[in-house]
Protein backbone atom coordinates (compact mmCIF):
# COMPACT_ATOMS: atom_id res chain seq x y z
CA UNK A 1 0.00 0.00 0.00
CA UNK A 2 1.35 3.42 -0.93
CA UNK A 3 1.26 5.77 2.04
CA UNK A 4 2.95 9.08 2.76
CA UNK A 5 5.50 9.26 5.55
CA UNK A 6 3.74 9.69 8.89
CA UNK A 7 5.40 12.09 11.31
CA UNK A 8 5.32 11.75 15.07
CA UNK A 9 3.74 15.18 15.39
CA UNK A 10 2.39 17.87 13.04
CA UNK A 11 1.31 21.29 14.33
CA UNK A 12 -2.03 22.61 13.18
CA UNK A 13 -2.05 26.09 11.63
CA UNK A 14 -5.04 27.94 10.25
CA UNK A 15 -6.23 31.42 9.33
CA UNK A 16 -6.42 32.52 12.97
CA UNK A 17 -2.72 31.86 13.57
CA UNK A 18 -1.71 33.70 10.38
CA UNK A 19 -3.98 36.64 11.16
CA UNK A 20 -2.67 37.23 14.70
CA UNK A 21 1.00 36.82 13.78
CA UNK A 22 0.56 39.24 10.87
CA UNK A 23 -1.09 41.70 13.23
CA UNK A 24 2.10 41.72 15.33
CA UNK A 25 4.24 42.21 12.22
CA UNK A 26 2.21 45.29 11.36
CA UNK A 27 2.38 46.70 14.88
CA UNK A 28 5.05 48.72 16.65
CA UNK A 29 5.33 46.25 19.57
CA UNK A 30 7.20 43.02 18.89
CA UNK A 31 7.95 42.33 22.54
CA UNK A 32 6.23 42.80 25.89
CA UNK A 33 2.99 44.00 24.37
CA UNK A 34 -0.77 43.40 24.24
CA UNK A 35 -0.58 39.91 22.67
CA UNK A 36 1.51 38.68 25.58
CA UNK A 37 -0.90 40.11 28.15
CA UNK A 38 -3.90 38.68 26.30
CA UNK A 39 -2.32 35.23 26.04
CA UNK A 40 -1.47 35.18 29.74
CA UNK A 41 -4.98 36.20 30.78
CA UNK A 42 -6.66 33.74 28.42
CA UNK A 43 -4.42 30.84 29.41
CA UNK A 44 -4.90 31.47 33.14
CA UNK A 45 -8.67 31.47 32.60
CA UNK A 46 -8.52 28.27 30.50
CA UNK A 47 -6.54 26.39 33.17
CA UNK A 48 -8.45 27.92 36.07
CA UNK A 49 -5.73 29.88 37.91
CA UNK A 50 -5.38 33.49 38.98
CA UNK A 51 -2.10 34.29 37.25
CA UNK A 52 -0.09 33.18 34.21
CA UNK A 53 3.48 34.20 33.32
CA UNK A 54 4.69 33.47 29.78
CA UNK A 55 8.29 32.27 29.46
CA UNK A 56 10.75 31.15 26.81
CA UNK A 57 10.41 27.39 27.51
CA UNK A 58 9.24 24.91 30.09
CA UNK A 59 12.81 24.40 31.31
CA UNK A 60 13.32 28.14 31.78
CA UNK A 61 9.94 28.33 33.49
CA UNK A 62 10.88 25.61 35.96
CA UNK A 63 14.22 27.32 36.62
CA UNK A 64 12.45 30.60 37.36
CA UNK A 65 9.90 28.85 39.59
CA UNK A 66 12.62 27.14 41.61
CA UNK A 67 14.49 30.41 42.11
CA UNK A 68 11.31 32.24 43.07
CA UNK A 69 10.65 29.58 45.70
CA UNK A 70 14.13 30.10 47.15
CA UNK A 71 15.67 26.85 45.90
CA UNK A 72 19.46 27.23 45.90
CA UNK A 73 22.72 25.23 45.93
CA UNK A 74 22.72 22.76 48.81
CA UNK A 75 18.98 22.15 48.53
CA UNK A 76 17.42 18.93 47.25
CA UNK A 77 14.36 18.59 45.03
CA UNK A 78 12.61 15.24 44.64
CA UNK A 79 11.59 14.42 41.05
CA UNK A 80 11.55 11.58 38.55
CA UNK A 81 13.98 10.94 35.74
CA UNK A 82 11.24 9.57 33.49
CA UNK A 83 9.66 12.12 31.13
CA UNK A 84 9.62 13.48 27.61
CA UNK A 85 10.40 17.11 28.36
CA UNK A 86 13.32 17.21 30.77
CA UNK A 87 11.99 19.98 32.98
CA UNK A 88 13.70 18.31 35.94
CA UNK A 89 17.03 19.50 34.53
CA UNK A 90 16.10 22.98 35.72
CA UNK A 91 16.92 21.72 39.22
CA UNK A 92 20.52 21.19 38.14
CA UNK A 93 20.62 24.61 36.49
CA UNK A 94 19.74 26.27 39.82
CA UNK A 95 22.63 24.49 41.51
CA UNK A 96 20.31 22.36 43.63
CA UNK A 97 20.44 18.56 43.65
CA UNK A 98 17.76 16.49 41.88
CA UNK A 99 16.93 13.41 43.92
CA UNK A 100 15.31 10.83 41.67
CA UNK A 101 12.44 8.83 43.12
CA UNK A 102 10.77 5.95 41.33
CA UNK A 103 7.50 6.14 39.43
CA UNK A 104 4.13 4.46 39.65
CA UNK A 105 4.52 1.68 37.08
CA UNK A 106 1.05 2.17 35.61
CA UNK A 107 0.81 5.96 35.39
CA UNK A 108 4.50 6.71 34.82
CA UNK A 109 4.27 9.62 37.28
CA UNK A 110 6.06 10.18 40.58
CA UNK A 111 5.00 7.69 43.24
CA UNK A 112 4.07 9.53 46.49
CA UNK A 113 5.13 6.50 48.54
CA UNK A 114 8.52 6.27 46.84
CA UNK A 115 9.00 10.04 47.01
CA UNK A 116 8.45 9.90 50.78
CA UNK A 117 11.44 7.58 51.10
CA UNK A 118 13.71 10.20 49.53
CA UNK A 119 12.94 13.10 51.88
CA UNK A 120 15.97 14.34 53.82
CA UNK A 121 16.79 17.40 55.95
CA UNK A 122 17.92 19.15 52.75
CA UNK A 123 14.71 18.54 50.80
CA UNK A 124 12.97 21.79 49.87
CA UNK A 125 10.51 20.85 47.12
CA UNK A 126 8.82 18.10 45.13
CA UNK A 127 8.60 18.43 41.35
CA UNK A 128 6.04 16.01 39.91
CA UNK A 129 4.75 15.71 36.36
CA UNK A 130 1.63 14.56 34.52
CA UNK A 131 3.43 11.94 32.46
CA UNK A 132 2.32 11.82 28.83
CA UNK A 133 -0.88 13.56 29.87
CA UNK A 134 -1.86 11.20 32.71
CA UNK A 135 -2.32 13.19 35.94
CA UNK A 136 -0.06 12.36 38.85
CA UNK A 137 -1.52 11.28 42.19
CA UNK A 138 -1.99 14.87 43.36
CA UNK A 139 -3.98 14.21 46.54
CA UNK A 140 -1.23 12.17 48.25
CA UNK A 141 1.51 14.37 46.76
CA UNK A 142 -0.06 17.50 48.24
CA UNK A 143 -0.46 15.74 51.61
CA UNK A 144 3.20 14.70 51.52
CA UNK A 145 4.37 18.22 50.69
CA UNK A 146 2.26 19.76 53.47
CA UNK A 147 3.40 17.20 56.05
CA UNK A 148 7.06 18.11 55.44
CA UNK A 149 6.69 21.81 54.65
CA UNK A 150 7.81 21.39 51.04
CA UNK A 151 6.96 23.40 47.94
CA UNK A 152 5.02 21.42 45.31
CA UNK A 153 5.83 22.18 41.67
CA UNK A 154 3.65 20.70 38.95
CA UNK A 155 5.21 19.85 35.59
CA UNK A 156 2.37 19.93 33.05
CA UNK A 157 4.66 20.18 30.02
CA UNK A 158 3.15 16.94 28.70
CA UNK A 159 -0.47 17.60 29.64
CA UNK A 160 -3.12 20.01 28.44
CA UNK A 161 -6.73 19.55 29.46
CA UNK A 162 -6.38 16.35 31.48
CA UNK A 163 -8.48 16.32 34.65
CA UNK A 164 -7.99 14.80 38.10
CA UNK A 165 -10.81 14.71 40.65
CA UNK A 166 -12.75 17.40 38.83
CA UNK A 167 -9.84 19.79 38.32
CA UNK A 168 -7.70 20.58 35.32
CA UNK A 169 -4.00 19.77 35.42
CA UNK A 170 -1.98 22.85 36.18
CA UNK A 171 -4.07 23.68 39.26
CA UNK A 172 -2.31 21.36 41.75
CA UNK A 173 1.13 22.86 42.24
CA UNK A 174 2.09 25.97 44.17
CA UNK A 175 3.29 26.87 40.71
CA UNK A 176 2.75 24.80 37.57
CA UNK A 177 4.81 24.66 34.38
CA UNK A 178 3.56 24.24 30.81
CA UNK A 179 5.63 23.87 27.65
CA UNK A 180 4.48 24.75 24.13
CA UNK A 181 7.14 23.09 21.99
CA UNK A 182 6.34 20.03 19.87
CA UNK A 183 4.58 17.68 20.45
CA UNK A 184 2.30 19.79 22.64
CA UNK A 185 -1.31 20.10 21.47
CA UNK A 186 -0.79 23.85 21.88
CA UNK A 187 2.35 24.37 19.83
CA UNK A 188 4.18 27.65 19.37
CA UNK A 189 7.53 26.17 18.35
CA UNK A 190 9.11 27.26 21.63
CA UNK A 191 7.70 28.85 24.76
CA UNK A 192 5.98 27.97 27.99
CA UNK A 193 3.82 29.26 30.81
CA UNK A 194 3.89 29.39 34.59
CA UNK A 195 0.56 29.49 36.43
CA UNK A 196 -0.13 30.13 40.11
CA UNK A 197 -2.76 31.47 42.50
CA UNK A 198 -0.16 33.11 44.77
CA UNK A 199 -0.39 36.91 44.50
CA UNK A 200 3.09 37.40 45.98
CA UNK A 201 4.84 34.60 44.12
CA UNK A 202 3.66 35.88 40.74
CA UNK A 203 5.53 39.18 41.26
CA UNK A 204 8.79 37.30 41.82
CA UNK A 205 8.14 35.09 38.80
CA UNK A 206 7.63 38.15 36.60
CA UNK A 207 10.73 39.85 37.97
CA UNK A 208 12.97 36.83 37.41
CA UNK A 209 11.58 36.27 33.91
CA UNK A 210 13.15 39.39 32.39
CA UNK A 211 14.36 42.89 33.02
CA UNK A 212 12.15 45.34 31.18
CA UNK A 213 13.01 48.72 29.71
CA UNK A 214 10.94 50.41 32.41
CA UNK A 215 13.14 48.79 35.07
CA UNK A 216 16.33 50.50 33.96
CA UNK A 217 15.73 53.60 36.06
CA UNK A 218 14.85 51.65 39.21
CA UNK A 219 17.46 51.49 41.97
CA UNK A 220 15.88 48.29 43.31
CA UNK A 221 16.64 46.35 40.14
CA UNK A 222 19.79 44.29 40.51
CA UNK A 223 19.15 42.85 43.96
CA UNK A 224 18.38 39.57 42.15
CA UNK A 225 19.59 38.78 38.66
CA UNK A 226 16.73 38.06 36.21
CA UNK A 227 16.86 36.05 33.00
CA UNK A 228 16.18 37.19 29.47
CA UNK A 229 13.51 34.49 29.31
CA UNK A 230 10.39 36.27 28.16
CA UNK A 231 8.06 35.44 25.29
CA UNK A 232 7.89 37.56 22.15
CA UNK A 233 4.69 39.06 20.79
CA UNK A 234 4.96 36.70 17.81
CA UNK A 235 5.01 33.61 20.01
CA UNK A 236 2.23 34.99 22.18
CA UNK A 237 0.08 35.69 19.12
CA UNK A 238 0.59 32.14 17.89
CA UNK A 239 -0.20 30.84 21.38
CA UNK A 240 -3.36 32.91 21.64
CA UNK A 241 -4.55 31.58 18.29
CA UNK A 242 -3.71 28.01 19.24
CA UNK A 243 -5.51 28.38 22.56
CA UNK A 244 -8.68 29.56 20.80
CA UNK A 245 -8.90 26.26 18.94
CA UNK A 246 -7.48 24.02 21.65
CA UNK A 247 -10.73 22.41 22.82
CA UNK A 248 -11.61 21.38 19.27
CA UNK A 249 -8.07 20.13 18.68
CA UNK A 250 -8.14 18.00 21.82
CA UNK A 251 -11.46 16.50 20.72
CA UNK A 252 -9.99 15.64 17.31
CA UNK A 253 -6.99 14.00 18.95
CA UNK A 254 -9.34 11.87 21.05
CA UNK A 255 -10.84 10.52 17.84
CA UNK A 256 -7.35 9.46 16.73
CA UNK A 257 -6.86 7.75 20.11
CA UNK A 258 -10.18 5.93 19.62
CA UNK A 259 -8.91 4.58 16.27
CA UNK A 260 -5.74 3.40 17.99
CA UNK A 261 -7.72 1.70 20.74
CA UNK A 262 -9.86 -0.15 18.20
CA UNK A 263 -6.83 -1.42 16.30
CA UNK A 264 -4.98 -2.38 19.47
CA UNK A 265 -7.81 -4.67 20.58
CA UNK A 266 -6.63 -7.26 18.07
CA UNK A 267 -2.99 -6.86 19.10
CA UNK A 268 -2.31 -9.86 21.32
CA UNK A 269 -0.95 -8.83 24.71
CA UNK A 270 -1.43 -5.07 24.23
CA UNK A 271 -3.89 -3.23 26.46
CA UNK A 272 -5.23 0.32 26.09
CA UNK A 273 -3.26 3.01 27.97
CA UNK A 274 -3.87 2.90 31.70
CA UNK A 275 -6.41 5.28 33.26
CA UNK A 276 -6.44 5.53 37.06
CA UNK A 277 -9.78 5.44 38.89
CA UNK A 278 -9.52 8.99 40.27
CA UNK A 279 -8.62 10.48 36.87
CA UNK A 280 -11.54 12.08 35.01
CA UNK A 281 -9.88 12.69 31.65
CA UNK A 282 -6.55 12.16 29.93
CA UNK A 283 -5.36 14.00 26.84
CA UNK A 284 -2.35 11.97 25.78
CA UNK A 285 0.67 13.86 24.43
CA UNK A 286 1.59 10.87 22.21
CA UNK A 287 0.20 7.36 21.92
CA UNK A 288 2.69 5.37 23.99
CA UNK A 289 2.88 1.57 24.12
CA UNK A 290 5.11 -0.49 26.39
CA UNK A 291 7.06 -3.38 24.95
CA UNK A 292 7.13 -6.73 26.76
CA UNK A 293 9.96 -7.86 29.01
CA UNK A 294 11.57 -9.87 26.22
CA UNK A 295 12.41 -6.61 24.47
CA UNK A 296 15.53 -4.65 25.39
CA UNK A 297 16.41 -1.02 24.77
CA UNK A 298 18.41 -2.10 21.70
CA UNK A 299 15.41 -4.08 20.40
CA UNK A 300 13.26 -0.95 20.75
CA UNK A 301 15.87 1.02 18.80
CA UNK A 302 15.72 -1.59 16.03
CA UNK A 303 11.92 -1.31 15.96
CA UNK A 304 12.17 2.46 15.64
CA UNK A 305 14.51 2.02 12.67
CA UNK A 306 12.23 -0.57 11.08
CA UNK A 307 9.17 1.63 11.48
CA UNK A 308 11.04 4.59 10.00
CA UNK A 309 11.96 2.52 6.96
CA UNK A 310 8.22 1.83 6.54
CA UNK A 311 7.41 5.55 6.68
CA UNK A 312 6.34 5.79 10.31
CA UNK A 313 8.20 8.12 12.69
CA UNK A 314 8.32 6.82 16.26
CA UNK A 315 10.56 7.56 19.23
CA UNK A 316 11.77 6.22 22.53
CA UNK A 317 9.37 7.96 24.90
CA UNK A 318 11.96 8.47 27.59
CA UNK A 319 15.71 8.43 28.09
CA UNK A 320 15.72 8.54 31.91
CA UNK A 321 17.94 11.25 33.31
CA UNK A 322 19.63 8.98 35.85
CA UNK A 323 20.92 6.87 32.95
CA UNK A 324 22.46 9.86 31.17
CA UNK A 325 26.16 10.65 31.31
CA UNK A 326 25.97 13.91 33.25
CA UNK A 327 23.92 12.48 36.10
CA UNK A 328 25.79 9.18 36.22
CA UNK A 329 29.00 11.13 36.75
CA UNK A 330 27.76 13.97 38.95
CA UNK A 331 28.85 12.46 42.26
CA UNK A 332 27.00 10.62 44.96
CA UNK A 333 23.27 11.18 44.89
CA UNK A 334 20.37 8.95 45.76
CA UNK A 335 18.74 7.26 42.78
CA UNK A 336 21.30 7.98 40.09
CA UNK A 337 22.57 4.44 39.64
CA UNK A 338 20.83 2.06 37.27
CA UNK A 339 18.87 -0.60 39.15
CA UNK A 340 17.78 1.57 42.07
CA UNK A 341 14.75 2.90 40.19
CA UNK A 342 13.28 -0.41 39.13
CA UNK A 343 10.08 0.76 37.44
CA UNK A 344 11.76 3.75 35.80
CA UNK A 345 14.38 1.46 34.26
CA UNK A 346 11.73 -1.03 33.21
CA UNK A 347 9.55 1.53 31.46
CA UNK A 348 12.43 3.68 30.21
CA UNK A 349 13.79 0.84 28.08
CA UNK A 350 10.45 -0.22 26.62
CA UNK A 351 8.16 2.80 26.19
CA UNK A 352 7.59 3.50 22.50
CA UNK A 353 5.84 6.68 21.34
CA UNK A 354 3.61 6.48 18.26
CA UNK A 355 2.31 9.44 16.20
CA UNK A 356 -0.59 11.44 17.62
CA UNK A 357 -1.91 14.59 15.96
CA UNK A 358 -4.97 15.91 14.17
CA UNK A 359 -3.61 15.25 10.67
CA UNK A 360 -3.91 11.47 11.12
CA UNK A 361 -6.84 9.58 9.62
CA UNK A 362 -8.21 6.12 10.35
CA UNK A 363 -6.35 4.48 7.47
CA UNK A 364 -3.02 5.83 8.67
CA UNK A 365 -3.63 4.67 12.24
CA UNK A 366 -4.46 1.19 10.97
CA UNK A 367 -1.24 1.19 8.94
CA UNK A 368 0.80 2.31 11.97
CA UNK A 369 -0.55 -0.49 14.16
CA UNK A 370 -0.23 -3.13 11.45
CA UNK A 371 3.38 -2.09 10.83
CA UNK A 372 4.06 -2.13 14.58
CA UNK A 373 2.73 -5.70 14.80
CA UNK A 374 5.00 -6.80 11.97
CA UNK A 375 8.16 -5.25 13.39
CA UNK A 376 7.36 -6.47 16.92
CA UNK A 377 7.09 -10.01 15.60
CA UNK A 378 10.27 -9.71 13.55
CA UNK A 379 12.39 -8.09 16.25
CA UNK A 380 10.98 -10.07 19.15
CA UNK A 381 10.86 -13.37 17.29
CA UNK A 382 7.24 -13.76 18.21
CA UNK A 383 7.45 -12.08 21.62
CA UNK A 384 4.24 -10.34 22.67
CA UNK A 385 3.87 -6.68 23.46
CA UNK A 386 1.93 -5.70 26.52
CA UNK A 387 1.21 -2.75 28.74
Amino acid sequence: MEIDAISLFEPECGDREIELVCAVLQSARWGDGPMLESFERAFAAWVGRRHAVAVGSGTLGAWIALRALGIAPGDEVICTSHAWHQVAQAITLTGATPVFADINYWTGSLSPEKAALKISPNTRAILAGNTNGHPADWGPLRALAMAHGLALIEDSSEALGSRYQGRCVGTFGDVSVFDFSAPSALCTGEGGMLVTDDDELVHELRYLRQRRVADRASVSVGSRVPLQAGMSEFTAALGLAQLAGLDERLAARKQVVAWYQEQMQSFEGVKPPYLAEDVDEVNWMLYVVHLGKRFSGSARAQMIDDLRSCGVETAAYSHPLHQQFFYMNAGDAIGRQRGLLRDTDRIGDRALALPLHTQLDETQVKYIVTTLKDTATNVGAGAAIYL
